[in-house]
């Protein structure tokens, strides 16, 4: 299924959401050809620590993404603000149906509908709307999830855990939260290999599959 995708989307709610979920994949499917667009919705500039200039956001997640192997302009970034995208439903609709529209991706990855944050919320709901045509991934980030299933797996090996360490350590305006802590990201997708007898994973729920 992955080897057969050419153009893949993935959607971040907020700057670093994507690499949390889908960091390790990103750079698989970038070694195997696959063109990858990354659009973040929010760099939530109200949340950012005190002392960081407030394009801080725009400048990490082009470092990270730029880790991962994908190129500048495969990178969108957009600013609504943090934590109001459900007042921003129809606006946020109608860029994904104009990303379909205009690229017609392989296969989508979005947060998961299970995700307890407003924002990734209406990401995953809108991203059901638009993408209808398409095969269509949620990802786990887990102090969100409440309720995940574990549905696909895909296998990743050191180097491709190593460059999603990379990627997230490049936001160091985010390394107070306890959960970008290299050893824990290497554990999450040490455990999902470790489930399915590989060296590392990442896991998703599956929501459509087009082939």
């Amino acid at each position: 299924m992955i080897g057969a995708w050419k153009r893949v989307l993935v959607l971040a709610p907020h700057t670093d959401d994507g690499e949390f979920g889908a960091g390790g994949t990103m750079t698989r499917l970038v070694e195997e050809g696959a063109d990858v667009r990354y659009v973040a919705f929010s760099v939530a500039t109200r949340s950012l620590p005190e002392g960081f200039p407030s394009d801080t956001l725009v400048q990490e997640v082009k470092a990270a993404t730029a880790k991962l192997g994908i190129s500048a302009e495969n990178l969108t970034v957009h600013d609504f603000d943090v934590r109001t995208f459900p007042e921003h439903r129809q606006d946020i609709l109608e860029l994904l149906v104009a990303l379909w529209e205009d690229w017609q991706p392989d296969a989508v990855f979005q947060p998961s509908l299970h995700d307890i944050h407003q924002d990734h919320q209406v990401i995953a709901a809108e991203g059901l709307r638009a993408f209808k045509r398409t095969t269509i991934l949620g990802y786990e980030i887990p102090w969100n999830n409440f309720d995940f299933a574990y549905q696909a797996y895909f296998a990743l090996t050191e180097s491709h855990i190593e460059k999603k360490v990379a990627a997230l350590a490049t936001y160091a305006s985010q390394h107070h939260r306890r959960y970008s802590d290299p050893e824990y990201i290497r554990n999450v997708a040490r455990t999902h290999g470790i489930n399915v007898n590989r060296e590392f994973a990442e896991v998703f729920e599956v929501y459509r599959v087009v082939t």
